[in-house]
């Protein structure tokens, strides 16, 4: 069963190859806002391509405003590229490789295929604002493929969240 994660509390580590060579690491993003992590389903999932593609359209955006932006699926390197190139997503850093063990312990909803082109075992849909010095700011995790955050909206209440300084909400245990 995968970890609730707590806003305003450290995330876990997360450290992935990179599609391009070595690895990226949360721990080492320097952001001046947020790391905004994006968990895609993978190469199979057609709302993924539409997901990400809409993220590359606002990356310009989300850069400019301080943020660090990676996504991440449970693909193996081959498929990350194949989705990386075919979905056209330009200059937004990918990993690949996202262990069942950290796809728990960031509390995302794991699925067992059903389709001949799924994996056998995948990470469903997560999104995370990370604070530069490590905690949760904000989390969005589904179970299903179509239910996931409208990155305009957020891209709209950067300014809002940055010049404010709206706190993490969600604190507070069940």
């Amino acid at each position: 069963m995968p970890d609730t994660l707590m806003p305003d509390h450290p995330t876990p580590a997360l450290s992935v190859p990179l599609i391009i060579g070595g690895h990226w690491d949360l721990a080492r993003q320097s952001p001046e806002a947020f790391t905004m992590i994006v968990v895609y389903r993978g190469l199979h999932c057609p709302i993924c391509k539409s997901y990400l593609q809409t993220l590359s359209q606002h990356y310009a955006a989300f850069i400019g405003k301080g943020f660090s932006i990676f996504t991440v699926s449970m693909d193996g390197e081959e498929r990350a590229k194949e989705a990386h190139e075919t979905w056209e997503l330009g200059d937004i850093p990918m990993g690949y490789g996202l262990t069942r063990g950290q796809a728990e312990a960031w509390g995302l909803y794991l699925s067992q295929s059903f389709k001949d082109n799924e994996p056998e075992v995948f990470a469903e849909p997560g999104l995370f604002w990370v604070r530069p010095d490590g905690r949760l700011y904000l989390t969005d995790v589904s179970n299903m493929p179509f239910a996931r955050p409208d990155l305009g909206v957020l891209l709209e209440k950067a300014d809002f969240i940055l010049d404010k300084g709206y706190p993490a909400r969600g604190t507070l245990a069940a």
